[in-house]
């Protein structure tokens, strides 16, 4: 059995398929699956969603419109506790030095602090969170 890395509340993340490097993102091990801030979200007639990544305070979002296969649509329990639809794509992430593939949920969250979130599914298996610590992925080589 492989050691479980420790991470802490908020690490960092680069999801590469979307040239989004160094992202800060909360660890919540309330939320069962991750999601990630953007703008202008739709999904085309050919099972593609669009959206923008374009956040003032995150300097690591450029902008830019993105295209991406559709995964699925996951509908999700907000911190609110309302039940909204949100399209799912699946991307390749760099995190703690190692490359993994998930999926990530696309919604609106410019009333969070950080653009990212990192829920169960992803760490499962792999990762503990120390919720006394932050940012142990800077000290990983």
């Amino acid at each position: 059995m492989s050691e479980k890395k420790i991470v802490g509340t908020i690490e960092i993340i680069s999801i590469l398929d979307l040239e989004l490097y160094e992202l800060d993102a909360k660890i919540d091990t309330g939320a069962d699956s991750n999601a990630l801030h953007c703008d202008d979200i739709y999904i085309d007639e050919s099972n593609f969603v669009h959206f923008k990544l374009l956040d003032e305070v995150h300097a690591s979002y450029h902008g830019k419109q993105m295209k991406m296969p559709l995964y699925k649509i996951k509908k999700v329990k907000s911190s609110n506790g309302q039940i909204e639809l949100r399209p799912s794509i699946k991307v390749s992430v760099s995190f703690f030095g190692k490359k993994y593939k998930t999926v990530i949920s696309l919604t609106n969250r410019s009333d969070m602090k950080y653009p990212m979130l990192i829920g169960r599914q992803f760490l499962a298996n792999k990762f503990l969170v120390d919720v006394s610590k932050e940012y142990l992925s800077k000290h990983t080589k």
